[in-house]
């Protein structure tokens, strides 16, 4: 189409300003007529009049005449259509998501900066058939050419990445054969859908363990061991812890819910991180001694003051450092050391360091999951939810500070907050 175009433009161009000629041809020979008495009265020279009748007859040309600007069609068929053209880049350029412009061929004559940052592959001149195999988009474009009305299918990609994308084709006339293709990116509605159908079964799933526990017990209490009290003393054992578990559960959803609806609305109040921490570690001086760990504190003089939320902050320090007493207690030891950062973003650091047997290295990224277990089974026993560190990970966010986590085998964790000053 565009080669077309160019291929006509010339015979449009000459054909145009032969029509301008004629239209002032009566004005220009008058002009000459000025011109030639100017030089024949020795008012001018021949070299000036004619490079100033030269210059009258070029603006000739150039300028639009009366009937062209009120009827732009007038210029051509094939101008109109590279105009049309122009203006349908114009429109694709300016949209967000990818789009693609075709010929009657099926061509891409044009593709807007997503679409190249998003299908790197559909270059321009090919035929789309050629660099995007799917039959449903194929499929659109020879309906939209034989019915003229729009289509709409579904892109699904599993290569380099698993993608979605709605496809909307369209065909702007029946003459030109142009067609207009977006691609609007479906993929975080998916991923976001798929997230909750996990969450809720992950939920599930973490709710029926013990509650199935329980009802077993129950039944066993009042049947065969509805005489034996060692029996029952055993039994209502477990089953405090069991129902102990269903409600860390149920706080930790709460909490989290909770922080996902405030997350956008960042914290006023002013927390000192040194009186912060003492708290942490004396609220967890039991579990410490039981699991046979020492907590070092490591501050630096004066005040650590950072703007945030104090029982939130105070969340994520017992979580961390209750992770890494019954995780990372192998070693013996846990240290937490607070320290300023010379940072625009940043103005605190606290390290939370264990020495025990660390995760591997795949592991890392997903610790921040919610109910991603490294080893599950022992998670459950030692009463975990999988849904500390995504809380961490959601409290950190709305203060806008930065978590990361390093950790090798056998040479524990160290989980990194920073927060700003």
């Amino acid at each position: 189409m565009t080669e077309d175009v160019e291929r006509g433009a010339g015979p449009v161009v000459v054909k145009r300003w032969r029509s301008r000629l004629f239209d002032r041809l009566t004005l220009l020979l008058a002009i000459l007529v000025v011109f030639v008495s100017l030089v024949g009265l020795d008012y001018l020279d021949l070299l000036p009049a004619a490079a100033g009748f030269a210059l009258v007859l070029l603006m000739a040309l150039l300028i639009p005449g009366a009937v062209e600007i009120a009827n732009p069609s007038m210029i051509g068929g094939e101008a109109s259509e590279a105009i049309r053209e122009e203006a349908v880049r114009l429109v694709a350029d300016a949209l967000p998501d990818p789009c693609l412009i075709l010929d009657k061929r099926s061509n891409v004559i044009h593709r807007n900066a997503p679409a190249v940052q998003h299908f790197p592959g559909l270059m321009e001149g090919n035929r789309i058939a050629f660099s995007m195999r799917s039959p449903a988009i194929l499929s659109a474009i020879e309906a939209v050419r034989r019915t003229g009305r729009p289509q709409v299918v579904e892109l699904h990609q599993t290569v380099p990445n698993e993608t979605w994308y709605k496809v909307a084709v369209a065909q702007l006339n029946d003459a030109d054969g142009i067609l207009v293709v977006t691609l609007q990116s479906l993929t975080d509605q998916r991923r976001l859908d798929s997230m909750r159908t996990d969450f809720i079964a992950n939920v599930s799933h973490e709710l029926r363990t013990p509650l199935t526990s329980l009802i077993g017990f129950i039944d066993t209490m009042l049947g065969p061991a509805a005489k034996d009290e060692a029996a029952k003393e055993k039994f209502l054992g477990i089953m405090r812890n069991q129902a102990g578990r269903m409600s860390k559960l149920i706080d930790d959803l709460l909490s989290l819910s909770r922080i996902e609806m405030r997350q956008h609305v960042r914290p006023t109040s002013k927390v000192d991180l040194g009186t912060l921490l003492r708290e942490v570690n004396e609220g967890l001086q039991l579990q410490a001694k039981e699991a046979g760990v020492a907590v070092n504190l490591s501050f630096p003089d004066g005040g650590a003051q950072t703007t945030g939320d104090h029982d939130e902050l105070y969340e994520v320090f017992e979580n961390l450092v209750e992770n890494a007493v019954k995780y990372g207690g192998g070693g013996g030891k846990v240290d937490v050391a607070l320290s300023r950062v010379d940072s625009a973003a940043y103005g605190w650091r606290v390290l939370v360091t264990d020495y025990g047997v660390g995760v591997e290295a795949e592991h890392v990224p997903r610790l921040t999951e919610r109910f991603y277990r490294v080893d599950a089974e022992s998670s459950r026993q030692k009463k975990g939810t999988g849904l500390g560190l995504a809380i961490v990970k959601h409290i950190i966010a709305r203060h806008h500070g930065a978590l990361s986590i390093k950790s090798q085998p056998g040479q524990g964790t160290r989980v990194e907050v920073l927060l700003p000053a």
